[in-house]
């Protein structure tokens, strides 16, 4: 699918690099870029993402005649199916998770003979580098995970980005205010592993009074172990005689530090701009509300922003098209408050398929796409009659 556009301009020297979070591993987190695989980020990011998935993308077009949705048949298939192997929705979750991870995203556009976006793919690239061609046009050379390499224009690609700082075209990478964090929860989570290994290795040390060889040592041992150490024993008590002495192991200097833990994953999670009832999906209406207008709505009002530049010339953004991603907060509305929006629906404000979408997914009805009025109330009129 790279070959379609690998072409080009690879003379200019480079101008930025920007060292991106692989996904690849032995299992355990260590801090080499492999973000993906600490089960404490990968909880963190997983409410975001997939809140970015159930963005519906349309194609807006606003002129003297009215606001149109979806007028091209082709743009609509692009936001719906934007490649052979992904829906909108996995996409959109494909480059939030790669947002997330490394405060970019890409985003490359493969258009047909006569100019018009019919494809989008992610890039999965491990590193990527802006230079210029001989034009002075900007390129991004892409290094893949393969090992191949890629130049793409920049005009093509659809770039997202985050903690958009210290760089001039890509957002800062998380490493360096990660790394510290991350390597405690490294460490931590070894320390557990240690901990419950020596558990059960070692709980009793028996020291001798006398001399014994080795093998008087390993039956006196086993004796005290199945004399006492067995499930099988019902007493409570252990009893030794002046021969030897029975010391209990503290598995206590094992144990990591459950008040230092707690507090690394509540920075962690304040990097990432969550908390714990948001990761656990324990939120009320409010909650989700306010995460939802601090996290989701930017990165929405981005995406619709960035898709429009990029799929749309000027011109054609000057006719009124552009790219809007939309959701609706009473998703996560409780029950009661969607019921209460039959009112609206009651007004006219809201169709009985929208409702109905709201209320959990249901299917639509026939002509439920119309505004509905109820009949027996009229707007309040000074001269009408009053009735006795």
């Amino acid at each position: 699918m790279f070959e379609r556009i690998k072409q080009l301009f690879n003379k200019s020297p480079t101008e930025t690099r920007l060292k991106m979070v692989t996904m690849h591993g032995n299992g355990f987190y260590a801090w080499d870029g492999r973000l993906y695989h600490s089960d404490i980020v990968r909880s963190c990011i997983r409410p975001k993402v997939k809140a970015v998935g159930k963005l519906v993308a349309k194609h807006i077009r606003e002129d003297t005649s009215g606001i149109k949705t979806n007028p091209e048949p082709y743009m609509r298939f692009l936001l719906e199916e934007p490649n052979p192997y992904m829906t909108g929705q996995v996409l959109q979750e494909k480059i939030a998770a790669q947002l997330q991870l490394n405060n970019n995203a890409f985003v490359l556009i493969i258009r047909n003979s006569e100019g018009l976006p019919v494809e989008l793919y992610p890039i999965p690239a491990t590193s990527v580098e802006a230079i210029y061609g001989e034009t002075g046009e900007l390129f991004l050379r892409c290094f893949m995970k393969n090992g191949k390499m890629f130049t793409f224009p920049y005009r093509e690609i659809i770039h997202l980005r985050q903690d958009f700082n210290s760089n001039d075209l890509f957002g800062d990478s998380p490493g360096k205010a990660l790394a510290p964090l991350m390597e405690i929860v490294n460490t931590t989570d070894q320390g557990i592993i240690h901990a419950v290994r020596n558990s059960a290795i070692i709980r009793w040390l028996l020291k001798f009074n006398t001399n014994l060889n080795k093998e008087d040592i390993k039956a006196k041992t086993q004796e005290f172990a199945d004399a006492f150490l067995s499930i099988d024993n019902t007493t409570t008590a252990a009893a030794v005689d002046n021969k030897m002495e029975a010391v209990q192991v503290q598995p206590q200097s094992y144990v990591p530090n459950a008040v230092q833990m707690d507090k690394t994953t509540q920075r962690i999670y304040s990097f990432f701009g969550t908390n714990e009832k948001i990761v656990q999906s324990r939120y009320n209406e409010d909650e989700w509300n306010a995460y939802y207008e601090a996290e989701i709505e930017p990165l929405a009002v981005q995406m619709a922003g960035e898709y429009s530049r990029k799929l749309f010339n000027r011109r054609e953004r000057s006719f009124g098209n552009a790219i809007m991603f939309e959701a609706s907060n009473l998703q996560y509305a409780s029950m009661s408050t969607k019921l209460n929006l039959y009112q609206v629906v009651d007004r006219g404000a809201m169709t009985p398929n929208e409702w109905r979408k709201i209320l959990g997914n249901m299917t639509p009805l026939d002509g439920g796409d119309k505004p509905v009025r109820r009949l027996d109330t009229q707007p309040v009129d000074g001269q009408a009659e009053r009735s006795d």
